[in-house]
């Protein structure tokens, strides 16, 4: 089967991602588990047996409730310094004053990343650290089946009210009593997320028909997404989630009986980072606040010292002790002792006994050798010796000696259930090695076949014959087929543990096999047909003259480079330095390249500079007539034999000189507006010092000029129609960011209320829908009614433009320039570089890869989960909506590769009356340069699953290579539909 370049590629893209979904699916683990919840409420374990015959402890029953009520009040994206530090003390007085002088309790609860909010209240109320995989089902939460505090609080009568977040009643469903839930992804709303949850208080605190209320307030978080956390809009925030404790504070203070008293906890799901995102490990994002409040605590004297760390899994633990609940049975947590260190010794020895069997038999489920677990060792001592502190109590040995060997009990067992819950996190990590090793060995396999293919694909034909017919019915085919499926029921018979692949139907998994089998068949095929061509072909000057170039070398080098550091946690953390290098070294190249041929080679016969010259003079007024850029004049090297620089007239070859200069400076300019990456991270930029609110002027201009500049660029290759389209939707994108109080008009003095731009914000979509569908009218009219290169070329622009105003109006103001600084380098190496260099195709759509990479980094993002701009995805949404939303923050995360990646495809197209193959070959070098790191990362995360840094490091970089690959496979696929010439004729 004959195939053009351009369709193998999408077709081995699509292959490979499904290989990377797999990969993925068994990558991300299943945290451990214990029995099933229904299972979940067997008789609690009795007291340690005293030695001796005769002696039997007679406390068989879970412990009663040490409180009656119990209120938490979670306020999203709540940091440690928002309550400890100088925040607190200025904005929250009330609390600061129940943490320094009342009857509390105050902890710094660490979060394990992803500090994303859904894992987060899975952690809070289950004790246990989910997968990182719940980044991903974060906006969509499933039912969480798993045995929790709210079910075990709801099963034994407890009655639960909550207010807040929704993901608590998708969570959760059928546990509440009342509720009332809010959406938690419209971001840009501050107030009324938060006031849907007051206005119940008053009623609800009134009433006694509750034991335990879940509050959920999302405000803080939505201001962080927005603004930062040092944003003027924190400090009111705060001063609010401050009254709100004070009411609910002095509300239970005024309904305690003697009896019971009741508890407040006020905590945090996460923190934010210093660009007020989160899901990363920073300091900022995973440290909390962790406040209990209660009359049954001692009354603090004296100055506070620094909080004690704990984690934040301890909760559930600690809440289950609390109301007289078993422990979850996948807790990993420790109960918090200060919490109940008002009861008897008897009673303390009670609780980290019962944490203590719940741990030891997690362990016992989870690990084969737990005998030999430090922390079931010292569990099993702690044991021992509380036994015999059973005995002596039962005597009724009330000495001095009984409180000492009780304490040294107490001390035996905290350690032990800090081995315990150490071990059961590091056994966190159960992974799905078959479900593995298939996506690996598919994703592999097509790697091996794009490499093979090289030769082929980039021909001036950019076809090949596709050997299908002779492995699909070889007996090798078949052979491993059989094997295949063989080995697929030996490991799913034998798995003992959950596999994904093993849990597909049969027919689906044969699908599976069979596409392996014929890959590695197309492989054997493709090495049998190059050893058959491989004897000495006849001597061609023209084909053995040629040799590889600086920028070759240079793409070669660079790639293999790269790669090669995705093994380096520090390298991915910092990766953005990587592409700045490449792309600066690149442009040290260009520039060398432009100074050789236009001062170093030897002028050509005059007479045929000048008849050069006039033809280059006819095709510029032709492409100058049909909006298209001048393409390259050969799709080979070979026709860099005649000097460039009779291409340049006059001062243009100064420009061109100076071009890869020009590009150098806007890199480092592009460099100092967006700190990222981890280690520098924390430094201030030219970015925060714009979006600070003393610069809003500043910011405001520079906002303005770039939008005016991006029209400029824009609109030079724009129908009439699009260039007011364009300029109407600039103007509305610095509307909307006026309207949301980020930048101000020249005529705006003084305040102005904040909305949430939606009419302005939908103003601009309706511009980007008229553009994008303008342009792709001219496509399908070229590609259905006419041939006219002119109309494709257009039509493509236009299609372009749309996407650059959709970047223009979810970039933050701030993160113009980027996008001006992005046209205007494209701009510059079209006219400058590409033309006068003559580059193929393959070299062309390299480039074009490598800055679409470093621009991914220039816009701010970065290899962690924290630097995805979550607001994006609900410019001019009323409410949430899950599609929509995942579009725009996609778009607006990868806008850098993407619109390169159009760019390219604009180029090439403008390039197909010249070289047919242009499309085809740029599509196979695109698809060529994603799957290499994606192939090669696959692997070394694999071999490195218990690295220290696997989930705060490696598995971030891997989500971003997973979609990164979906993305490309789109592209490919765009690209394929515009390359129309099914057959290319090769001229001899």
């Amino acid at each position: 089967m004959r195939l053009r370049s351009g369709v193998f590629a999408s077709s081995c893209l699509l292959v490979q991602a499904l290989g990377v979904a797999l990969f993925l699916r068994g990558f991300f683990p299943v945290p451990v588990r214990s029995l099933p919840r229904r299972e979940a409420r067997a008789d609690p374990p009795a007291e340690p047996a005293p030695p001796g015959a005769g002696m039997v402890s007679n406390w068989t029953k879970i412990p009663p409730p040490l409180f009656k009520k119990v209120v938490v009040v979670l306020i999203d994206a709540l940091r440690d310094d928002f309550v400890f530090g100088s925040k607190g003390k200025q904005f929250m007085p009330y609390t600061t004053q129940v943490v320094e002088k009342g009857t509390s309790y105050s902890f710094i609860a660490e979060a394990k990343p992803p500090t994303v909010t859904m894992p987060r209240i899975k952690a809070l109320m289950t004790g246990s650290i989910p997968g990182f995989i719940d980044v991903v089902v974060n906006l969509n939460s499933p039912a969480l089946l798993d045995d929790n505090l709210i079910w075990q609080a709801k099963t034994a009568g407890k009655r639960i009210i909550f207010y807040g977040d929704d993901t608590w009643v998708k969570l959760f469903p059928k546990h509440f009593v009342e509720y009332d839930g809010t959406t938690s992804f419209f971001v840009s709303d501050f107030t009324e997320v938060d006031d849907n949850v007051t206005r119940h208080l008053d009623r609800v605190l009134k009433r006694e028909d509750w034991d335990l209320l879940i509050l959920h307030y999302l405000g803080l978080d939505h201001i962080g997404h927005m603004t930062g956390p040092n944003s003027p809009l924190v400090g009111p925030k705060l001063r609010e989630m401050d009254n709100i404790v004070k009411k609910i504070h002095i509300s239970l203070l005024s309904k305690e009986e003697a009896s019971l008293p009741n508890l407040l906890v006020v905590c945090g799901d996460h923190g934010m980072s210093e660009t007020g995102s989160h899901g990363g490990s920073s300091e900022g994002e995973v440290r909390t606040p962790l406040l209990f409040i209660s009359s049954a605590f001692e009354k603090r004297s004296g100055p506070l010292a620094q909080p004690e760390h704990v984690q934040q899994t301890d909760l559930a633990s600690t809440l289950a002790i609390g109301l007289g609940l078993p422990i979850s049975r996948n807790s990993v947590g420790n109960l918090i002792l200060p919490v109940v260190g008002g009861k008897t010794m008897r009673e303390q020895l009670r609780f980290v006994h019962l944490n203590g069997f719940q741990l030891s038999r997690l362990l016992q489920q989870n690990t084969l050798a737990y005998e030999k677990d430090p922390g079931y060792e010292h569990f099993k001592i702690a044991e021992k010796s509380h036994g015999n502190w059973i005995k002596l109590y039962l005597e009724g040995n009330n000495s001095e000696i009984l409180l000492n060997l009780g304490k040294k009990v107490l001390k035996q067992y905290l350690e032990a259930l800090k081995t315990l819950s150490s071990s059961l996190s590091k056994q966190v990590a159960q992974y799905d090695m078959y479900s593995m090793m298939v996506g690996t060995v598919i994703i592999m396999e097509v790697l091996l076949l794009l490499l093979l293919s090289v030769p082929k694909a980039l021909s001036k034909r950019a076809e090949f014959e596709v050997p299908l017919s002779p492995p699909l019915f070889s007996l090798l085919f078949y052979l491993m087929c059989l094997l295949l499926c063989a080995v697929h029921v030996i490991v799913c018979t034998s798995a003992e543990s959950l596999c994904y692949f093993c849990s597909m139907s049969w027919l689906t998994a044969v699908g599976v096999m069979m596409l392996i089998s014929a890959l590695m068949c197309g492989i054997l095929s493709a090495i049998a047909k190059m050893f058959e061509n491989s004897r000495p072909p006849p001597k061609n000057p023209t084909v053995s003259s040629s040799s590889w170039s600086e920028i070759d070398v240079l793409i070669l080098a660079g790639t293999i480079g790269h790669v090669l550091s995705l093994g380096a946690s520090s390298f991915i953390e910092e990766e953005h330095q990587t592409w700045y290098f490449l792309i600066n070294t690149l442009c040290l190249v260009l520039c060398q390249e432009l100074c050789r041929n236009y001062f170093l080679l030897k002028e050509c016969d005059p007479q045929n500079s000048t008849n050069v010259k006039q033809n280059f003079d006819s095709i510029g007024e032709t492409s100058e007539y049909k909006n298209i850029d001048i393409p390259a004049a050969s799709n080979s090297k070979l026709g860099k034999a005649t000097s460039s620089s009779e291409f340049v007239k006059g001062s243009d070859k100064w420009i061109s000189v100076a071009t890869p200069w020009i590009i150098l400076i806007c890199c480092r300019l592009l460099r100092s507006l967006n700190q990222t990456g981890v280690q520098w991270a924390h430094r201030p930029d030219f970015g925060h010092w714009l979006t600070s609110s003393e610069h809003k002027s500043e910011l405001s201009f520079l906002a303005a000029v770039s939008l005016l500049m991006i029209f400029f660029l824009v609109q030079r290759r724009c129908s009439l129609v699009s260039k007011i389209a364009m300029a109407l939707g600039l103007l509305g994108v610095y509307s909307y960011r006026a309207a949301i109080g980020n930048v101000i008009f020249p005529w705006q003095h003084g305040g102005r209320d904040i909305s949430k731009g939606i009419t302005e914000a939908r103003f601009v979509y309706v511009f980007v829908l008229g553009i994008v569908f303008t342009g792709t009218k001219d496509l399908l009219k070229s590609q259905v009614i006419s041939t006219d290169s002119s109309m494709k070329s257009t039509g493509l622009w236009e299609v372009y433009s749309g996407l650059v105003l959709l970047a223009a109006l979810l970039f933050r103001p701030h993160n113009l320039p980027v996008l001006l600084f992005c046209l205007l380098i494209q701009t510059m190496m079209t006219k400058y570089i590409w033309r006068p260099l003559k580059f193929d195709a393959a070299q062309i759509t390299i480039m074009h890869y490598w800055f679409g990479q470093a621009f991914f980094y220039f816009q701010g993002n970065s290899n962690g989960i924290a630097t995805v701009d979550v607001s994006a995805g609900f410019v001019g949404l009323d409410s949430y909506v899950e599609i929509p939303a995942i579009f725009l923050t996609a778009f607006a995360t990868y806008a850098g590769p993407l619109l390169w990646a159009i760019h390219l495809l604009c180029y090439l197209s403008s390039e197909v009356s010249r070289n047919p193959a242009a499309v085809g070959h740029g599509c196979f070098c695109y698809a060529l340069m994603r799957s290499i790191p994606v192939a090669i990362y696959v692997v070394l995360v694999t071999g490195l699953r218990y690295h220290l840094f696997i989930w705060s490091v490696f598995s971030p970089k891997l989500l971003y290579e997973g979609v990164h690959v979906f993305i490309t496979a789109a592209v490919c696929l765009f690209f394929t539909a515009m390359d129309q010439n099914h057959s290319y004729r090769v001229q001899d």
